[in-house]
């Protein structure tokens, strides 16, 4: 016996990926950025070059930082103004791609 799909399950089956994944957020929306790195002089402006370039009405004081229990790795949590799905791929690039960033959630 085949189950029959009801009818806002057939339209989100037939969204593609990216559509799928844009209609999850309301743009414009706060969106927190967790980024992760050695502890190192210049990590935390590196990051907010970045930042700062893909949403440039972003706080530096709304940034917040956290030293790993050894102090060997820092954790920044910058909140964006994030206004697009293709926004965030480019902030999540750029900080991926940059050589002082581990991880970026």
């Amino acid at each position: 016996m085949t189950k029959k799909l009801s009818p806002n399950l057939a339209k989100l089956a037939q969204l593609t990926e990216q559509q799928l994944s844009d209609a999850l957020l309301d743009y414009p929306c706060e969106f927190p950025l967790k980024i992760f790195g050695h502890q190192h002089a210049g990590f935390a402006q590196a990051v907010l070059d970045v930042v700062t370039k893909h949403d440039p009405n972003f706080s530096p004081a709304t940034m917040e930082m956290r030293a790993s229990k050894t102090a060997k790795y820092i954790s920044l949590t910058c909140t964006i103004t994030a206004t697009s799905r293709v926004q965030l791929d480019a902030v999540y690039q750029e900080l991926c791609d940059h050589p002082m960033v581990k991880m970026v959630l």
